[in-house]
């Protein structure tokens, strides 16, 4: 064995070592998620209202609830358009719910979003269904 070998070595188990692999592998995924949560943080929030059959409700009003320290208070509304599909763009909560009304034809229950940070963009994978008379 000769010198750059073992200089090759120490080298290796310097730095490939628990010591150093999981701060780096933790430093890493610190800046990943950092880089995602600044890419998506414009508080959009979209989805889509339909009544109990699954056809969209165009013109139903949404309404965004954030969590105020220990109660829900109306924060925004949105309106729904000819596919039913609503779009709100000033979120800057991490707890909110959502609800759908239109009267003539009903309302949704409050529906409630959990998001990892604050003003988080999300789709609704779920739609908001309104259903009753109101």
């Amino acid at each position: 064995m000769n010198d750059e070998d073992v200089e090759t070595s120490l080298w290796r188990r310097l730095v490939l070592n628990r010591f150093v692999l999981v701060p780096a592998a933790i430093a890493i995924a610190i800046v990943v998620w950092n880089i995602y949560v600044s890419t998506h943080n414009h508080g959009l929030v979209a989805g889509r209202v339909v009544d109990p059959a699954g056809q969209p409700v165009s013109g139903a009003t949404v309404v965004l609830w954030v969590l105020n320290f220990t109660t829900y208070v109306e924060k925004t509304r949105a309106t729904t358009d000819s596919t039913g599909r609503f779009v709100i763009t000033d979120n800057d909560s991490h707890n909110i719910r959502l609800a759908a009304e239109k009267p003539g034809v009903g309302r949704s229950p409050r529906v409630p979003v959990r998001l990892y940070f604050r003003a988080q963009d999300i789709e609704v994978r779920e739609p908001l269904t309104i259903s009753g008379a109101s």
